[in-house]
């Protein structure tokens, strides 16, 4: 994904970073860039203020894939790609994004298209997904459906 080695190069980071040095280098960039620092300077301004939202986004992202963070909700993880199926999914710019019956959602980053494409042609998408994506690709919680 063009976007993950974006946000590495942001912050200056490589795959191997912990979550505690990507906090310090987020908030260090952070007092680096805020726009407080502009005040007297319109432009210089709304340029820290993007720069910001981009910083901000980037180590959101990063925090989300780290090990640490994957290893911290494994068991949750675990427990839904393997016994919840998947009530929704669609492809989105190389992000397979995933809703299991349990209201779980995950992001699948790097998906080809072609791999899509045979995932919607699947008898069982829950099964293809086990098969061919779980395990195959970088992936993130993007969020948790609350039943009504």
């Amino acid at each position: 994904m063009k976007k993950l080695g974006e946000y590495r190069k942001l912050l200056e980071v490589d795959k191997t970073v912990t979550l505690k040095e990507l906090k310090t280098i987020y908030r260090n960039t952070m007092k680096d860039t805020h726009p407080d620092k502009f005040a007297n300077d319109e432009a210089g301004k709304l340029e820290a203020e993007e720069r910001s939202k981009s910083v901000i986004e980037a180590y959101h992202f990063l925090v989300s894939i780290n090990e640490e963070t994957q290893e911290k909700y494994k068991e949750e993880y675990t427990e839904t790609i393997t016994k919840s199926n998947i009530q929704d999914f669609y492809l989105e710019k190389a992000v397979l994004k995933i809703q299991h019956l349990n209201g779980m959602m995950y992001e699948y980053i790097g998906v080809p298209r072609n791999t899509y494409i045979k995932m919607v042609n699947s008898d069982s998408p829950s099964r293809f997904a086990r098969r061919h994506i779980y395990g195959n690709f970088i992936y993130r919680k993007s969020g948790e459906v609350m039943a009504d």
